[in-house]
């Protein structure tokens, strides 16, 4: 059975946040909660916070009786969620349009 836990509306690029959960994908869940806290980036604290609440969801759920040391990632998706708009002003009474892009990450352990 496979546990999932999923961060909407992250407020970070997908393009930043997939360079993190490629490293991630397919290592065991204490290897890569230890490779997430060594790293300086933000993304890594968002994936960490994540696979911290999908390996909560494992252990309070009676149908998940595995020892954690043998759980792995088995998939760490990134998608694209939806972009906030803004505009700043440029020269000669112009605006340019600014989109503030956002993720949404699901992590999938078994």
């Amino acid at each position: 059975m496979d546990i999932v836990s999923k961060a909407n509306s992250v407020r970070i690029s997908p393009k930043k946040l997939r360079k993190i959960a490629n490293l991630v994908r397919g290592l065991n869940v204490n290897k890569a909660l230890s490779s997430l806290s060594h790293m300086d980036e933000k993304g890594a604290q968002i994936v960490m916070k994540t696979l911290s609440s999908a390996i909560a969801n494992a252990d309070n759920n009676e149908d998940f009786n595995t020892d954690m040391n043998t759980v792995s990632v088995k998939t760490i998706t990134v998608d694209e969620g939806p972009a906030l708009k803004r505009f700043r002003a440029r020269a000669q009474g112009r605006a340019n349009r600014i989109k503030k892009r956002t993720s949404h990450l699901k992590i999938i352990i078994g």
